[in-house]
């Protein structure tokens, strides 16, 4: 077995099982790439994707093992990589972060920004997305790190950090009629009204929707956006009451909206921080996730990693209180 087969193996798995694809992303040939994956599966005895005639139309559960492994192996021959780099310029590299618009815009300037000062030679590239983008892009093994709510079933690919706990803002225009039943907001009294939220919300597996599932209730979203800016912007028009995450009311927002902590209807939040298994922690990483979530000193993000498997983290950290990032204190509780 070599590690071409492998890698070109795991190509034809990043590119959805396109070999031409996979081909041309590798820059080699396609009967080069089936010709590595014949001799794998021979060498494994075993094969690693179902076929129908000469088409890949899945992985088998033996290949979907390999993967992990195969992973691993190439996380690995990095952090090899990343040693020799670390004898010559300990403090410079590249850290690739997949994150959501909501951290990306509220929560992480301000930690860039003081990583920056301490680290100037390290590059960070941001990679935007949902959170369904950020595990494709965790499970294509495009990044380093991940930082988003709903990571809990990437635990084989990474080791997740609770970071901190939010709840919803509700909002609405200042002279909107609901802003006399904020005192005693009810889940009922806000399925009357069309609501403006993320469009991630609407999914029936969301804790939004589970909420008014289980008060017998439908919720009248009017219009769904990613973006907490764009949201505002369409509450502050008038098209509904908005629910957006209480780190994006700022304190500015109540000049144009009464708001709400939703904490009373809504489940609470966890943000979880998250590294690749078997990722070398340099020092400027363990810096940045100590500066994104302080509770975590480095000495537990260096136990967290040598834990083996979530089960074992969750102990390690679990004495620990997460902070609470709920918004600007305009917010009413």
């Amino acid at each position: 077995m070599t590690l071409t087969q492998l890698k070109y193996f795991l190509a034809v798995v990043d590119n959805k099982l396109n070999i031409s694809l996979a081909a041309e992303n590798s820059n080699t040939s396609q009967p080069g790439i089936s010709k590595q994956i014949k001799l794998l599966e021979q060498e494994l005895g075993a094969y690693v994707f179902v076929r129908k005639g000469k088409k890949l139309t899945a992985i088998t559960p033996f290949g979907n093992e390999v993967i992990l492994y195969a992973r691993k192996i190439f996380q690995n021959v990095n952090n090899i990589s990343l040693l020799g780099e670390q004898i010559t310029s300990v403090d410079a590299g590249i850290l690739t972060i997949a994150t959501t618009n909501a951290q990306a815009r509220y929560i992480l300037p301000e930690v860039i920004q003081a990583f920056k000062l301490d680290y100037p030679k390290v590059k960070l590239e941001l990679k935007l997305g949902s959170s369904l983008q950020i595990k494709e892009m965790v499970q294509s093994n495009e990044v380093d790190i991940a930082i988003a709510t709903d990571l809990l079933d990437l635990t084989e690919e990474l080791v997740l950090l609770p970071a901190y706990h939010w709840f919803n803002a509700i909002i609405a225009p200042l002279d909107h009629a609901i802003k006399k039943d904020f005192k005693n907001l009810t889940i009922n009294r806000l399925a009357k009204e069309p609501l403006v939220t993320y469009a991630f919300s609407v999914n029936p597996e969301t804790s939004f929707s589970e909420t008014f599932r289980n008060a017998g209730l439908e919720p009248n979203v009017v219009f769904a956006a990613r973006d907490a800016d764009i949201i505002k912007t369409y509450v502050k028009m008038g098209m509904g009451i908005g629910i957006v995450s209480g780190m994006a009311y700022e304190c500015d927002d109540h000049e144009d909206f009464a708001a709400i902590s939703g904490e009373k209807i809504f489940p609470k939040c966890t943000a979880w921080f998250g590294f690749r298994r078997g990722m070398l922690l340099t020092n400027y990483v363990i810096s940045f996730i100590n500066l994104f979530a302080p509770h975590i000193s480095p000495r537990l993000i260096v136990k967290a990693a040598e834990a083996n498997n979530q089960s074992d983290i969750n102990k390690i950290l679990g004495s620990i209180e997460l902070p609470v990032k709920g918004g600007c204190d305009q917010i009413q509780t």
